[in-house]
């Protein structure tokens, strides 16, 4: 692929976007809306069936945890589940098939269009398909009365961190990845222990305790710090330390992601 001097800058610089992600995003939104009904139902029915299953079937066969029923507990952890399933699948299956399949990146930067430019776009949109898939679960938990606490109104704000620094890390993953089956190994060794691990089925304090203060540091496990609370009523303990956790994650991965895009497309 031929490139233009301007982008033949040393790949591990900081990323820079410029408006060039725009209109790239608007070009995401207008083939998502296409199939909009069935990509909506794939981003939130884990999730959900999760919530429903466990929350009401076996939630009422255990006690309440934190002085809430289990199901309202459970429900921050979908949130934060549904966001990070969406962000990872946009941004690792769906933006592999753009740059291996479809060759998009390829039509792109055969444009004025930075690569920098791609890779922002690429995250911001798993980072709005993210946003999407937790509002929906977080509307869902209001519609049926698990939790309807004035304090809920702060998780989209929340969401935003989550769903660009879950977007940010699956991209990572998309820029090594040879071919799709490289996927599963992220799924299977870190998506998945994060699900069971950092806290959204049960408190994580349940665990050895040599192993907690490891866990903590899972991007899952400050992102259900922070939205829990928030679900249950009240305001997070110490919320800038997992907001500072979350933001350096986003930081560093959107950096690793650009650098390692940089060196597969433009050398």
């Amino acid at each position: 692929m031929a490139a233009a001097p301007s982008r033949l800058r040393s790949p591990w610089g900081p990323p820079r976007p410029g408006r060039g992600s725009i209109p790239i995003l608007r070009r995401h939104f207008l083939v998502w809306r296409k199939t909009a009904i069935t990509t909506v139902l794939g981003d939130v029915m884990d999730p959900m069936v999760a919530l429903l299953a466990l929350g009401f079937g076996l939630g009422s066969l255990l006690p309440g945890i934190d002085g809430a029923p289990y199901i309202t507990f459970l429900s921050a952890g979908s949130i934060c589940m549904g966001a990070l399933y969406a962000a990872t699948f946009e941004a690792t299956y769906s933006a592999f098939s753009r740059l291996h399949l479809q060759r998009t990146w390829d039509a792109m930067l055969n444009t004025p269009l930075s690569l920098d430019d791609v890779v922002a776009a690429e995250i911001l949109w798993a980072g709005a398909k993210s946003m999407k898939s937790g509002l929906a679960i977080l509307l869902v938990v209001a519609l049926l009365g698990v939790s309807r606490e004035q304090t809920l109104l702060w998780v989209p704000l929340v969401l935003v961190l989550l769903a660009v620094t879950f977007a940010s890390l699956a991209l990572v993953v998309t820029a090594i990845a040879k071919g799709f089956d490289f996927f599963l190994y992220y799924f299977t060794l870190v998506v998945t222990p994060m699900v069971f691990l950092s806290g959204v089925f049960f408190p994580v304090t349940q665990l050895p305790a040599a192993l907690v203060g490891a866990l903590r540091w899972l991007p899952l496990a400050p992102a259900i710090e922070l939205v829990r609370p928030l679900v249950l009523g009240r305001l997070p303990e110490h919320p800038w330390l997992n907001v500072l956790q979350l933001a350096a994650t986003a930081l560093a991965a959107a950096w690793l992601a650009t650098a390692l895009m940089r060196r597969r497309l433009l050398r």
